[in-house]
C-alpha cells in the first residue's frame, strides 16, 4: 500500500470510530456509513462538498445520488474522468433530514479534510456549495475575498497549504441544478475552467 493510501486509510478508521461526533449515534442507529471520499489519491483536483445525503450515507460514497449524476455530467462536459479526481465532503457523516451542517460539526470534521488535502497535494481545490466555500476560504487565508457564492462562483484564487501553492475555485453545489435548470448551464460554464488543470 502506498503512503497516500495508507494515510487516507488512517483517516477513514478515525472517522469510523469518531464517537465524539454528535452525528455518530445517528449514523449507527440508521446503519449508515461515514463518507470519507473516493477517487485518485494523487489527484490534481479535489472536490469538497458539504455533507453526505441519504444515498451517500447508505453507500459510503460521495455524490452517488441525484447531485452525483449532475456532477458526473459536469465532469463529462469538461472532459474530466471522475476516476482522476478526488471527491469528499467537509462533514463526513450525514446530518438528520439533510439539514445544513452545524458550525460545531464543521469544526469537528474539518481537520480530516485538511489532512486529506495535505496528503493528496492537489493543484486545485474546488468547493461545491457555500459551507465548504466559506471553510476553505477562511482556513487558507482568503477571508478577505469571501463574498456570497453568487458573486464569486467560478472565480480563480491562488493560496497555499502546508505542501505549497494551490488554486482554489468555488462552485455552486450540483443540487441547485436539480431544481433550477438554468443553473446547469452556469455550472457547466464554470466547470470548463477545470479543463486546463486536469491535464
Amino acid at each position: 500500500m502506498d503512503s497516500h493510501t495508507e494515510k487516507l486509510k488512517k483517516i477513514k478508521e478515525e472517522v469510523i470510530n469518531l464517537t465524539a461526533s454528535p452525528l455518530y449515534s445517528y449514523r449507527t442507529e440508521n446503519h449508515y456509513h461515514p463518507v470519507i471520499g473516493e477517487g485518485d489519491h494523487y489527484a490534481k483536483i479535489i472536490f469538497v462538498g458539504e455533507a453526505p445525503g441519504k444515498n451517500e450515507a447508505e453507500q459510503g460514497r460521495p455524490f452517488c445520488g441525484a447531485s452525483g449524476r449532475i456532477l458526473d455530467e459536469l465532469l463529462a462536459a469538461a472532459a474530466i474522468d471522475r476516476k482522476t479526481v478526488y471527491i469528499t465532503n467537509i462533514v463526513k457523516d450525514r446530518p438528520p433530514d439533510n439539514r445544513d451542517p452545524l458550525p460545531a460539526e464543521i469544526d469537528l470534521y474539518s481537520p480530516f479534510l485538511d489532512r486529506q488535502i495535505n496528503i493528496i497535494q492537489p493543484k486545485v481545490v474546488a468547493t461545491l456549495g457555500r459551507y465548504s466555500m466559506a471553510y476553505i476560504m477562511q482556513r487558507y487565508g482568503l477571508s478577505g475575498e469571501l463574498k456570497s457564492i453568487s458573486q464569486i462562483h467560478g472565480k480563480v484564487f491562488k493560496t497555499t497549504a502546508d505542501y505549497g501553492e494551490f488554486t482554489y475555485i468555488p462552485f455552486y453545489h450540483p443540487a441547485v441544478a436539480a431544481y433550477q435548470f438554468s443553473m446547469r448551464e452556469t455550472l457547466k460554464k464554470d466547470f470548463q475552467i477545470l479543463r486546463e488543470y486536469a491535464k
